[in-house]
């Protein structure tokens, strides 16, 4: 039985991977990138994430290896801590509490004890770069309280800050001014361009800045596409800058290469420009990278680069300039016209992703599986064009069929429409279109669902559109005499007085469809297309629509834009109930009765879960969300938790996700014992639970033969010595990494306690002599052993002489129950 918690929304992945500069470790196997309140270490060889460092309460703002030691992870929070992390293991080490929100941190080799961040104290457009002291103690959480300012009136980007010459200054760069402090003179030089006085040459504003890693050369990115290079920057009237210009919009990012002999930078543009000793007339090109560059990293040991993109995507490229590892996560795309599908295949969630395309996306993993190319066009990025949209999608027949509707609409009367079917390829393992239909309605199509009971003979897919009609396709032989085919037509065409169709939805057993046009919901025989019955509230048009399941599947509700909530019953063709409710998210749980519906009010988003059958709702969670809540879907388990409560019931057997405006992706969840485990335990766990493996075939009885041997070895021993695997304080000293022990002082006496015998476990001299220590061990002979003991103490109490009772020595005992074990049933068979 799980543990019954309070039940909370926490992020469930799909945040955004290029929020700050990924950071590569110092053997480059490993790369880390904040993910909302986490921290993942993903390894650059095969993709796969190896630990996800979760502790911070707030938005994770920054990552910084600690110079001191390659092993250990730096990160802060706008939760306004610090804390250090062992990656490898993915253990916590030490937190330390400042106290404000942290923007950015950075380390510098030569600041041992000191970290820099950026906060904002003042006012809340106002950021400052301090120095934090940070205190060496033996405690788990420390204060670290001491700030020294160093910046003032700086921009809260990290990419607007750079530490140069091994830390002898810090550069920071805000609209057309670049800032350098001198931390020995400790004074600040400020420099900006002289065509920026101009108010005509507006684009000529910082966006990025990087420092030379050995020499005295700061290369600073802007709005102009153009990248300068500053040297001599010690005088204020000395200095001198040279330009290097390719990119032709904005210069996203700067990074030099670890020996500093080669600049790297990325825009707008998707390509990554090397350009080798500075200079304009030596550079490469790596290009066609997908997306924006957001950021640019370069590893310790400098054989790896990495670039984040601003489809949530990094990649991994080599020094050669050549891409050796994707790792993609969730893609926002500007509108979510699609909703939150499950793949009924691989349980992935599938929406929107880049342009014309759908993507689907693994929950369990966090990791983004494939891209269908739903339109099939090069994507032109202009932001005065307008662009083909993927608007809805559904999956039919389990998996089997995908339907997806493309539109562009430049004037009222010119509309694009198009609607294609595409068919599941087992060979290929993917979609493959099978049937292309231009303008399947006169106006655009505002639903579509399919027909998946279990006993359909045929599939069946219905459209609604503003046109006023609702169409029903079905799936026909299109096979002539060159091959076999399959193809989708048009089977019936229903309206009701002219009014625009906007949802649809069939019943669980396939038997009715519920078509709503504006305010009527109109119901109807889904095998002879005839009209049963409508209801009409008055209350607004139809939002949502969907049937009750299981013995819930008599009911139907609809939410209205003038926030209410009605349920009808169907078979007596009457309102059953209503409620005051401004929906904004209707979803049935597939496998159960219950509905989850989201509602709207001025201070945020509000969950209900209810069945049809009773108004009374059966969980009620108020504030799941500030922002509005757009999307929501159930997600089936795996495996079925095992909630007692009536509150909690509804999670058992199903997941619920849902997707605010900011694309946020979070679920509701409750603290599992899972989450309790610490790291080495969790590791125990593991080793404990390791599969057999043809290499454990291989070893496994040499290993079985070893363990009867040390079993025989500690039967003829009278006192049992506790074994090492199950004391705590053993396990934990053996399992957790030298680096990250606490001193031998402190150990000592907690490991010299766990040896020292209870005052529990008997001598051999409270051991009495007819009880024989390995029979108690064997629990499956022990009734036959205790009849033996018996008829030998029957027979020392006659008063015969010791020369008729022969005393049984171990061996021979042994072989005694050797002959007890052996089946004799063969015997009554002749």
């Amino acid at each position: 039985m799980v543990e019954e918690e309070n039940i909370r929304v926490v992020r469930c992945g799909g945040s955004e991977l290029n929020f700050r500069r990924a950071v590569f470790s110092a053997d480059s196997k490993y790369i880390f990138c904040v993910s909302g309140d986490f921290v993942k270490v993903y390894s650059t060889v095969t993709e796969e994430c190896v630990h996800i460092l979760h502790g911070h309460r707030n938005l994770v703002t920054g990552i910084q290896l600690n110079p001191n030691n390659h092993l250990q992870l730096y990160s802060c929070s706008l939760d306004g801590t610090i804390k250090l992390w062992d990656y490898i293991d993915g253990i916590l080490i030490k937190t330390f509490i400042v106290g404000c929100k942290l923007h950015a941190l950075f380390t510098v080799a030569q600041a041992e004890d000191s970290v820099f961040a950026i906060v904002n104290k003042e006012k809340p457009d106002i950021f400052q770069l301090v120095s934090v002291k940070l205190p060496k103690s033996s405690s788990q959480e420390v204060e670290a309280k001491e700030l020294s300012f160093v910046l003032d009136y700086i921009n809260q980007s990290p990419k607007c800050i750079a530490f140069g010459n091994e830390g002898v200054y810090v550069a920071a760069v805000r609209e057309f001014y670049l800032s350098v402090y001198f931390f020995k003179k400790k004074t600040t030089s400020r420099f900006t361009l002289s065509s920026s006085r101009n108010k005509k040459h507006a684009k000529n504003n910082f966006t990025c800045v990087a420092c030379h890693p050995t020499e005295d050369c700061i290369a600073s990115g802007h709005m102009d596409g153009k990248i300068r290079l500053w040297r001599n920057f010690y005088d204020d009237k000395k200095y001198t800058y040279t330009c290097l210009h390719w990119h032709h919009d904005m210069v996203m990012d700067l990074a030099f290469s670890v020996t500093g002999t080669s600049l790297l930078s990325g825009g707008r543009e998707s390509v990554l420009v090397e350009w080798r000793d500075a200079t304009e007339k030596n550079k490469e090109f790596l290009p066609r990278l997908g997306a924006t560059i957001e950021h640019i990293s370069v590893s310790p040991a400098g054989d790896l680069f990495c670039t984040s993109h601003s489809d949530n995507k990094i990649i991994i490229i080599h020094r050669n300039l050549e891409a050796s590892a994707v790792i993609q996560g969730l893609v926002k795309d500007r509108s979510i016209f699609t909703g939150l599908m499950i793949d009924p295949r691989t349980k992935a969630l599938v929406l929107n992703g880049k342009p014309g395309h759908l993507q689907f996306y693994s929950l369990q993993s966090d990791k983004q599986l494939y891209n269908l190319d739903i339109i099939q066009q090069e994507y032109i990025n202009d932001y005065g064009l307008i662009q083909i949209e993927l608007t809805k999608a559904a999956f039919g027949c389990f998996g089997n069929w995908l339907a997806t509707v493309e539109q562009r609409q430049e004037k009222e009367t010119e509309l694009e429409l198009q609607m294609k079917l595409w068919m599941y390829n087992k060979k290929t393992q993917g979609f493959i279109l099978n049937t292309k239909i231009n303008m399947p309605h006169e106006d655009c199509i505002t639903a579509l669902c399919f027909c998946n009971a279990e006993k359909s003979e045929q599939p069946t897919l219905v459209t609604a559109s503003k046109d006023g009609y609702f169409k029903v396709w079905i799936l026909t032989d299109d096979s002539d005499i060159y091959k076999k085919a399959v193809g989708w037509t048009c089977d019936f065409v229903g309206s009701y007085h002219k009014y625009q169709a906007t949802n649809c939805c069939f019943s669980e057993d396939g038997s009715l469809l519920a078509v709503s046009f504006e305010e009527i919901v109109t119901i109807w025989d889904s095998v002879t297309w005839e009209l049963k019955c409508t209801f009409c509230q008055r209350a607004g048009k139809i939002r949502h629509l969907c049937f009750g399941r299981l013995t819930c599947s008599k009911y139907l509700l609809g939410a209205t834009e003038n926030g209410i909530l009605c349920c009808w019953n169907l078979l007596s063709c009457a309102l059953e109930w209503n409620a005051k409710l401004n929906v904004r998210v209707m979803e049935p749980d597939p496998n159960s009765e219950n509905i989850a519906a989201i509602s709207q009010s001025s201070v945020g988003s509000d969950l209900f879960v209810f069945k049809p059958s009773e108004p009374r709702p059966l969980y009620i969670q108020k504030g799941i969300s500030r922002e509005e809540v757009q999307w929501g879907v159930f997600v089936p388990r795996d495996v079925p938790e095992s909630f007692t409560s009536e509150a909690y019931q509804w999670l058992n057997r199903s997941q619920f996700y849902f997707l605010t405006k900011s694309q946020s992706l979070l679920t509701f969840s409750t603290k599992s014992p899972e989450e309790k485990l610490t790291p080495t335990s969790k590791q125990l766990l593991a080793e404990e639970s390791l599969p057999t493996t043809p290499f454990y075939f291989i070893l496994g009885k040499h290993r079985q033969h070893q363990d009867e041997k040390l079993n025989e070895t500690l039967e003829n021993e009278l006192v049992q010595l506790p074994l090492t695997e199950n004391i705590p304080a053993v396990s934990e000293l053996l399992h957790t990494p030298a680096h990250v022990l606490p001193s031998a002082a402190f150990l000592c006496s907690m490991f010299v306690n766990s040896l020292l015998l209870s005052k529990e476990t008997k001598s051999a001299k409270e051991i009495p002599e007819d009880v024989d220590m390995e029979e108690e061990k064997e629990s499956e002979d022990s009734d036959e052993e205790n009849d033996f003991i018996e008829k030998v103490q029957d027979t020392n109490n006659t008063g015969l002489g010791e020369d008729i009772i022969h005393q049984l020595s171990k061996s021979e005992e042994k072989e005694l129950r050797k002959f007890r074990k052996i089946d004799y049933s063969w015997i009554a068979a002749l």
